[in-house]
């Protein structure tokens, strides 16, 4: 069984992140294609999957389409139990599932105000109040399944799942824009973007440069270093 995953541009698209970790991370079969999220042809590279019209998007090997991280998370995992993507243990699975659900409806001044980025990193970004309650929460999160699963560092559950990859934007967020959070959320955003597939997805994304740059700002920049 092979998957076909359509994909945005790596180094701004924060879903389409998630969408590729849940397959490679997993060691799921796949094929990424690439749709131009930017180039503005993003809905017709996706017009043969409709209703479809967002990326990520999961095509499953008998043609069934699937949109929407999270109902793609869910159908990776039922189809491949072998892989146990969500923790073992059913509190921390439950668990686990909440943190998903939160972060795809929730976090929305972090998401819009701070945008995806893999380049660099923003230096004297002004944290707001929403965004500052946005990453109080997230600390709570962090802190609540780390009281569940008893793990004090590394995956949030002890073992890598699908919560890991969901956060994985997040850190890119957190430390791209060198936002204030406590040592051990900053250490679990090392942990989560110093993986191997997440260093070569940025590799990859820093392939391909824009003109103009979107999402930019009136800012200093430096190097990306965790």
């Amino acid at each position: 069984m092979t998957y076909t995953l359509y994909i945005g541009d790596r180094l701004y698209s924060s879903w389409s992140l998630r969408g590729w970790l849940m397959l490679e991370k997993f060691s799921l079969p796949y094929e990424a294609k690439l749709v131009g999220l930017y180039a503005g042809t993003m809905a017709e590279d996706l017009s043969h999957l409709a209703p479809a019209r967002l990326v990520p998007t999961l095509q499953l090997a008998d043609g069934t389409v699937v949109g929407e991280s999270l109902a793609m998370a869910e159908t990776l995992a039922e189809q491949n139990p072998e892989a146990q993507m969500w923790p073992a243990e059913a509190a921390a699975r439950a668990t686990a599932r909440w943190l998903c659900a939160e972060m795809v409806g929730g976090f929305g001044a972090l998401r819009s105000q701070c945008p995806m980025q893999l380049s660099h990193i923003w230096q004297g970004f002004t944290v707001t109040e929403a965004v500052q309650k946005d990453l109080d929460r997230i600390e709570a999160l962090f802190a609540h399944a780390r009281k569940i699963s008893g793990a004090e560092s590394g995956p949030l559950f002890g073992t890598y799942s699908l919560a890991d990859v969901f956060y994985t934007p997040v850190a890119v967020r957190i430390v791209g824009y060198d936002l204030p959070v406590s040592e051990a959320t900053r250490a679990y955003c090392r942990f989560l973007l110093s993986d191997p597939a997440v260093e070569a997805w940025q590799a990859e994304a820093r392939k391909v440069t824009y003109d103009p740059e979107p999402y930019t700002l009136d800012l200093e920049r430096r190097d990306w270093a965790l």
